[in-house]
């Protein structure tokens, strides 16, 4: 179980890292950082059973919920030239990607525990 956890960390820091360019902003940043929360919430429910199981779905499908809200409502700075404009639509492009990938996932686990 330790090993899954130290795994899953240093995929996340490993993860984060690769997201670090000029395209990106602070919030940008925010939402990667609460994507990576998400998906180590989800791989704890994939290890948990029963009730446990349940309540680590349901705080993944929140923060996903959360996440998603937010992310719908973020748009790039005034000011930006169209190369950093582009940029930062490629790194949203990813992060959604990133979101739908999770959401895949939790429906995976949860038609798996019907």
């Amino acid at each position: 179980m330790k090993s899954r956890i130290l795994a899953a960390v240093l995929f996340a820091l490993l993860g984060t890292s690769l997201y670090a360019s000029a395209g990106q902003d602070e919030a940008q940043r925010q939402m990667i950082q609460r994507v990576t929360a998400a998906r180590q919430k989800l791989q704890q429910a994939e290890a948990a059973k029963g009730e446990q199981r349940n309540a680590l779905m349901t705080e993944h499908m929140s923060m996903m919920k959360e996440t998603m809200d937010k992310m719908a409502a973020m748009k790039p700075k005034a000011g930006m030239s169209a190369k950093e404009r582009e940029e930062w639509v490629e790194q949203h492009q990813k992060l959604m990607q990133q979101m739908m990938d999770q959401m895949m996932g939790e429906h995976h686990l949860m038609m798996e525990m019907k």
